[in-house]
């Protein structure tokens, strides 16, 4: 017989309740520690605001632009990423403008929203120390040029939802358990339909809630079946309203094409050895950037083994750590900023080492505890800023571009998007032949193709031949008044098997129907050369990395 009145204690961890709010009572110390931390990562991410955009963000704030003004993803332009991100940015930009210092502000308060909920999260699962330690190593690590932190990735927009489900799992009991679960499921879901990726942390979830159910025993079987019904019922709605939703705006087709069937494909490209090969390299480099804050990690992933406390949280927090690792490894791309989808849980594992640390001092030394809980984290996140201290005090923002990005044509992006709003009437169309739909949203012009990318179109899938004939069928049928050109190798990812055609036709194009008006020249460790109108009437490039702007003739 069910028995109501019976605690839940199948949420693992943790410190009592009774023992975290006696530690906070009447004690601003947290407070105001958790206060600087989030005053130092606003000032460190207000520097950081011009960074020019890459071109994830391009295409995520050129599809913002486009819903403000009434039009639907993946008819008007599209990619494989679920539509979560685009309306997330279409917020951003209506709530704090269409430029890229707007974007980074409304990524500055998704990063201090999630160190806040990743405070809490360690606050319940272990204690103060566990959740301020955790709250400044992930300010940090999420800040890191090797993660390229300053961006606005969809992965910050992924962590958000999901630490605030996983707190919600965290808080789970009896008296309102449907009501968390089904939070915690919502939450979750709309982190998968900001980005697929997201899909590993339902995962999460659901385990999470079978695992707590079946540790009461076989007598509440029937309410561990109730509360997974409801956890799947609620992470699967953010989703299915989605689909319904492209299903009225007539983008279905459209829509599961890029999301799925294209998406398969692209998943399956990267040979397993290949993957591994890079996974192993980016472990290295990401790592290496900020080595105290990962050897304590390092440290808190032991400490289960020889600290109670951390024993009763280890079994919650090593499962959101794998299925957080499984984030990262989908179409084995492991680029650098999947990697923010795991810094939830190494920030944790931080927060498990520094409290077992102190709690083990506290035994042995109690006038010491004091000193551990403060100054272990402390001096973690201090050698970890001198590491990246040009990056992160020093490098102008177009520098800070170079640092991470190389030659890729994004501080060149701004001009050329100034250049052609100047020029370009409202209604003119522009055509990118290459992969920067940042140069759209800086433009603030309609691009004459569907296609953001030029890279779908040379992988080695089964519709790359068929997107080229379609992307070059939609420029012919738009007769755009610009096109630009970009010669710059990582705006193509070219292949020995790839299709000439879009190329061929793009020359035979400018030549016979268009003339140069602009063109940038990137010099690696130089600043970039422009010249437009009359100066770039002979496009004869000096440099390898170049973009040209081209304008139909009358």
């Amino acid at each position: 017989m069910e028995q109501a009145s019976q605690p839940d204690r199948s949420n693992l961890p943790l410190t009592s309740a009774s023992a975290r709010r006696g530690q906070d009572e009447g004690c601003w110390g947290p407070r105001i520690a958790l206060a600087t931390i989030l005053l130092v990562t606003a000032l460190l991410r207000l520097r950081l605001l011009a960074v020019p955009l890459e071109r994830d963000e391009g295409e995520y704030a050129y599809l913002g632009q486009l819903i403000l003004r009434g039009e639907v993803p993946y008819v008007a332009a599209h990619n494989m990423k679920l539509p979560g991100i685009y309306y997330a940015y279409a917020g951003i930009l209506a709530l704090f403008g269409e430029t890229d210092a707007g974007i980074r502000l409304g990524l500055l308060l998704i990063n201090l929203a999630s160190i806040i909920l990743l405070y809490h999260l360690g606050r319940k699962l272990l204690d103060v120390t566990a959740g301020l330690s955790a709250a400044a190593a992930y300010a940090v690590l999420s800040l890191s040029q090797s993660v390229n932190g300053f961006a606005a990735n969809a992965e910050h927009f992924v962590v958000l939802p999901m630490l605030g489900g996983v707190l919600l799992l965290a808080h789970r009991s009896d008296e309102r358990r449907f009501t968390l679960i089904a939070g915690a499921g919502l939450l979750l879901g709309l982190a998968f339909v900001m980005k697929q990726h997201g899909a590993a942390f339902l995962v999460f979830g659901g385990l999470s809630v079978l695992i707590a159910g079946l540790a009461r025993g076989r007598t509440l079987l029937r309410r561990t079946v109730a509360d997974c019904v409801v956890f799947a019922l609620a992470s699967l709605a953010p989703f299915g309203l989605t689909c319904l939703g492209m299903y009225l705006a007539g983008a279905f087709e459209p829509f599961w094409f890029w999301t799925s069937t294209y998406a398969r494909e692209y998943v399956s490209m990267i040979p397993l050895g290949l993957g591994l090969s890079e996974l192993k390299r980016q472990v290295v480099y990401i790592t290496g950037s900020s080595v105290a804050l990962w050897l304590l990690a390092a440290l808190g992933v032991t400490a289960p083994w020889w600290d109670v406390a951390s024993r009763r949280a280890g079994g919650f927090i090593g499962l959101f750590a794998i299925c957080s690792f499984l984030a990262v490894c989908p179409g084995l791309q492991f680029r650098e900023h999947y990697f923010l989808l795991l810094l939830p849980a190494a920030s944790l594992f931080i927060g498990v080492a520094v409290s077992a640390l102190a709690r083990m001092t506290a035994a042995r030394r109690p006038g010491l505890a004091a000193a551990v809980r403060l100054g272990v984290p402390l001096v973690a996140v201090v050698v970890s800023l001198a590491q990246e201290q040009a990056y992160l005090f020093s490098l102008s923002p177009i520098a800070v571009s170079r640092a991470v990005y190389g030659s890729n044509p994004f501080p060149e992006a701004v001009e050329i998007g100034r250049y052609l709003r100047e020029h370009a009437d409202p209604e003119d169309r522009v055509a990118v032949i290459g992969s920067e739909p940042q140069i759209y949203f800086y433009a603030r012009r309609r691009a004459a193709t569907s296609y953001l990318y030029t890279y779908p179109l040379m992988e080695p899938q089964p519709f790359a031949r068929r997107m080229q004939e379609d992307m070059i069928a939609q420029i012919e049928r738009e007769r755009p008044r610009f096109m630009v050109l970009v010669n710059v190798d990582a705006s193509w990812l070219m292949r020995p098997d790839s299709s000439q055609l879009l190329l061929r036709w793009a020359e035979r194009t400018v030549n016979e129907t268009y003339e140069p008006v602009g063109i940038a020249e990137i010099v690696p460790g130089h600043d970039t050369v422009y010249r437009w109108d009359t100066a770039a009437r002979d496009p004869q490039p000096r440099s390898r990395f170049h973009v040209v702007i081209f304008q139909r003739r009358s």
